[in-house]
């Protein structure tokens, strides 16, 4: 058996915006570091993602150390943004559950809100320790997630993405691939393995560190959102809907939960244990 390996990494300080791909990244119980700390939200408080404003993905955000992260878009100046001194928490709904935050300075919500032509708000989650707990169904007592789907990691493969494309240039909408990894926004990109062996992962160590998997990942719209020019396609939920249903889910990737923290790298030997 080959052994396996991380490809590649990456990091999404700003829910729904494009990131970094580091070579390297601190694993923090709730996530990467520095990993969806950040999200937007409408007036009414609910977050805001690629799902209702796919030009999001044009959008990018980097760390600049601290917590403070550098934003960026087309026709925009890049504004840095600074964390939030403490202050009044502003509860805001994901995904139909209250998560409290904090409001960043006016300047980030003026920024976006003129990229989105929408009125918005940049929030920050202050302690990713207390605020959201992994959900109830699949989490070990006290785990937490920042402002991800719903779980602090996602890994995914290339090879699940190499069999992926080969289903899909057999399908109906054969000119919409081969699709690129970042239409799925992993944490953790491995090579070396067998298509769908993370199915079956149920712990797996990458250096020091030591992840559970707690479940499949069930994909929605945002992956249909070309994520270099926010056009939207069928692929890949036409395909993962024919061949790749489990229970609810059209499922790509596996989602982890941190068992013990460490520093990853590129490069670094993923090792399967169960």
């Amino acid at each position: 058996m080959s052994k396996l390996h991380v490809q590649a990494l990456h990091v999404h300080p700003v829910k729904s915006v494009a990131g970094t791909s580091p070579d390297e990244a601190a694993v923090e119980p709730w996530g990467l570091s520095g990993d969806r700390r950040w999200a937007l939200i409408d007036p009414e408080g609910t977050v805001v993602t690629q799902r209702r404003h796919p030009r999001l993905a044009l959008a990018s955000a980097r760390p600049l150390g601290g917590g403070r992260i550098a934003v960026a878009a087309p026709a925009m100046t890049e504004l840095v943004v600074e964390v939030p001194e403490p202050g009044p928490l502003e509860p805001v709904s994901l995904f139909g559950k209250k998560v409290e935050t904090v409001v960043a300075a006016g300047a980030a919500a003026d920024w976006f809100s003129m990229y989105l032509g929408v009125p918005v708000r940049l929030v920050h989650l202050d302690d990713p320790a207390v605020r959201r707990p992994v959900d109830p169904d699949y989490a070990l007592p006290g785990e937490t997630v920042s402002l991800a789907d719903g779980y602090p990691l996602l890994l995914t493969t290339l090879a699940s993405l190499d069999a992926l494309n080969a289903l899909i240039a057999r399908g109906d909408h054969p000119d919409e691939g081969p699709l690129p990894m970042d239409r799925f926004r992993p944490n953790v990109v491995v090579s070396g393995a067998q298509a769908w062996a993370e199915d079956d992962w149920q712990r797996i160590a990458i250096g020091d560190a030591l992840f559970r998997g707690a479940r499949e990942c069930g994909r929605c719209v945002v992956t249909t959102t070309d994520q270099r020019t926010a056009e939207r396609g069928r692929e890949p939920l036409k395909t993962l809907g024919r061949h790749r249903r489990i229970g609810r889910s059209l499922a790509f990737g596996r989602l982890l939960v941190p068992l013990r923290p460490g520093t990853l790298h590129v490069g670094d030997e993923v090792r399967v244990l169960a």
